[in-house]
């Protein structure tokens, strides 16, 4: 999956945040819906003008953030 295709970020739509492209529906969003366990299909039929492919391109951007980020557990950092 080339998150790439699908996924933009302009500064004119939602001040920047990465969406869906042609859309206003956020990576952020996405992901939350997901985290609060709404299903693919529950959002596909909720949204019918994104397709599966763009909330795995979500997945795969909020993947590829994260493995760009440096992270240190709370307790590791306390002296």
């Amino acid at each position: 999956m080339e998150w790439r295709d699908r996924i933009a970020s302009n500064p004119a739509v939602l001040a920047g945040k990465p969406v869906i492209k042609g859309t206003r529906i956020s990576v952020e969003l996405i992901l939350g819906w997901l985290a609060n366990g709404w299903t693919y299909e529950q959002i596909l039929t909720s949204y019918p003008h994104i397709a599966r492919e763009d909330i795995l391109a979500a997945l795969a951007f909020a993947g590829e953030m994260m493995r760009d980020e440096r992270y240190i557990a709370a307790h590791k950092a306390v002296t």
